[in-house]
């Protein structure tokens, strides 16, 4: 009777390929290079406010609340915070690129602690559901259908917040998924590359890995006996 091989949860979710056609090494350099733009457009922004506070200062009155969110402090941490992202992003796309694993953690760490942010929304809704209303009224009066929102009930504003941040954290542990699937990947890549000694009890042979070896072309065979007596 031949005995089955168990395998674990995270061998049975590995896969190489994402969004059905690409692999997950592509993926994650897509996926890098997608949030530096962001956060590089984001930078930009918030460089420009600060080189011209008057024009972007929005004020208390403005926004309908007793603090002034949009001060030189917070635009300066929201700065740094973009610029550490894209370096973070960089780290994860030229690991992804050139088979560097330990370059992808930093993005994979940034990736689980922004799914549980989108978590503890989620609860945060559910547990204290007038929150909602709470933060529409804060909004300012020219905001865009801020009336018709208001006009709807508690409980259907809870559910369509609710199926929202639900599709958000949905898609946000696919692309969990991608990135640690490369991080295996490159793992793998980097463990199947090292060279191993044989050793016996003379000598001592240095094999290489089994894709160079693979690799490397076969020398010409000799002429035949028949061939060269021929040619003599």
């Amino acid at each position: 009777m031949k005995g089955t091989m168990m395998m674990s949860p995270w061998d049975r979710w590995y896969s190489t390929s994402c969004c059905l056609c690409c692999h997950v090494r592509t993926g994650t350099i897509i996926l890098g290079v997608w949030y530096m733009l962001i956060n590089a457009v984001v930078l930009l922004i918030l460089l420009t406010a600060l080189s011209d506070p008057e024009k972007y200062h929005l004020t208390s009155a403005e926004l309908a609340n007793d603090l002034d969110v949009m001060d030189d402090a917070n635009m300066c941490i929201a700065s740094a915070i973009s610029l550490l992202m894209i370096l973070i992003c960089g780290m994860a796309t030229y690991g992804a690129y050139k088979l560097r694993a330990a370059w992808i953690i930093p993005f994979f760490c940034y990736q689980i602690f922004d799914f549980a942010l989108n978590a503890l929304v989620a609860v945060s809704i559910v547990v204290y559901p007038n929150t909602i209303q709470d933060y529409l009224q804060q909004l300012p009066d020219n905001f865009p259908y801020k009336e018709e929102v208001a006009a709807l009930s508690n409980i259907c504003l809870v559910l369509v917040v609710l199926l929202f941040i639900g599709c958000i954290i949905g898609f946000k542990a696919y692309l969990i998924a991608c990135v640690w699937n490369c991080y295996r990947y490159v793992s793998g890549r980097g463990g199947s590359e090292i060279l191993l000694y044989v050793t016996t009890n003379d000598t001592t042979v240095l094999l290489p890995p089994y894709d160079d070896n693979i690799s490397v072309p076969c020398k010409q065979a000799p002429p035949s006996y028949i061939s060269a007596e021929a040619t003599a």
